[in-house]
């Protein structure tokens, strides 16, 4: 050990967090020398990261966060390829550490967002190349979105226990919190296609109206009365599917609309993440 010591090997393990024998025979191969061997370290991680690009990362993390005033808020789903990783307690730091960038930052897409700085010495991308290493597992983002308030509203955030599932709620109305975090329930529990009739993409109407007209001609009705037919089943599906007309969740006698009415709250768009979907 004439080239190093035994805290430079404890430095460079709180650094990098890679295991206390692989940081010495880094120093080693090093001669000592902490930058190379911080270098010898990664080059590693990128070793390993290539040996697993292949693999399958669906477990992991999905990670909500606000501004203190609600003006912009993230969601990021973080992978790994098991649950063991996906709940040590590196990992979740690594990620939560993404999120707060991704939230200072609003990068407008994963490039952007891996070119972020993570620490002194690394990008968000080299930080998953290093937790790839370290961990042994394919580790990185998947996707994220970086929501902004409009004038006079705010973004709350919700975040299912266990941190598989999380929603963000862009709401405006005084008070908005617990109307909006209802509504934020609702979304993760139900899982609605859009916040409003208007909000519904065209393919899926489409495809809706053409389910409905062949269940009618299924069941024998007059061609002339498909189309009726058609948009009566439609506004059953938006019932059930479109987020203002579902029954509420914790009264089923009012739908969220009325209950976000009465609250004189307006909630604009949602973004729901699940782990792996």
């Amino acid at each position: 050990m004439s080239n190093y010591t035994a805290a430079d090997v404890k430095r460079l393990r709180d650094i990098t967090g890679v295991g206390m024998m692989d940081c010495k025979k880094a120093l080693e191969e090093a001669n000592g020398d902490f930058d190379a061997a911080i270098d010898l370290l990664r080059k590693k991680g990128q070793k390993v990261a290539a040996n697993r690009a292949d693999r399958d990362a669906k477990e992991g993390t999905v990670i909500v966060k606000a501004t203190e005033d609600g003006s912009r808020a993230v969601i990021i789903e973080v992978n790994s390829e098991t649950d063991f990783v996906a709940r040590n307690d590196d990992f979740i730091a690594y990620a939560n550490r993404i999120a707060d960038a991704a939230l200072a930052n609003a990068p407008a897409d994963l490039d952007g967002l891996n070119a972020l700085a993570f620490d002194e010495r690394s990008t968000v991308g080299e930080a998953s190349t290093d937790m790839t290493g370290k961990i042994g597992e394919k580790i990185g983002v998947r996707r994220f979105d970086v929501v902004t308030a409009p004038e006079g509203g705010k973004v709350i955030v919700y975040s299912h226990p266990g941190s598989r599932l999380g929603v963000l709620v862009v709401a405006e109305g005084d008070n908005a919190d617990e109307a909006a975090r209802d509504a934020a329930m609702q979304v993760a529990a139900l899982n609605p296609i859009a916040a409003t009739r208007d909000d519904v993409p065209e393919d899926i109407r489409s495809k809706e109206l053409e389910i409905g007209r062949e269940q009618a001609r299924a069941e024998g009705k007059p061609e002339a009365m498909l189309d009726k037919i058609a948009e009566g089943k439609l506004s059953r599906y938006y019932k059930d599917n479109v987020l203002l007309e579902q029954p509420f969740v914790k009264d089923a006698s009012v739908t969220v609309g009325d209950m976000l009415k009465k609250a004189g709250v307006t909630v604009r768009r949602f973004v729901r993440y699940a782990l792996g979907d």
